[in-house]
């Protein structure tokens, strides 16, 4: 990810960007703490709480709205 990555995520629009993660616990976690370190988000708590993912089993889901 890059800064031309953070500009594509500001929406001129009315309408709030989300970009949603599925996929393993850990892969998940790993994944915010990506884009926390890369500045893509600036709090963790930008992030819904990770939650089981409907009919995927071991999967794991969250999303972010910017």
């Amino acid at each position: 990810m890059s800064t031309e990555f953070n500009e594509l995520l500001q929406n001129p629009h009315s309408d709030s960007l989300q970009i949603w993660l599925v996929g393993s616990r850990e892969q998940i976690i790993h994944t915010i703490n990506e884009f926390q370190v890369k500045q893509v988000i600036l709090d963790r708590s930008q992030f819904s709480p990770l939650i089981p993912a409907p009919l995927a089993p071991g999967k794991y889901m969250a999303l972010l709205m910017r």
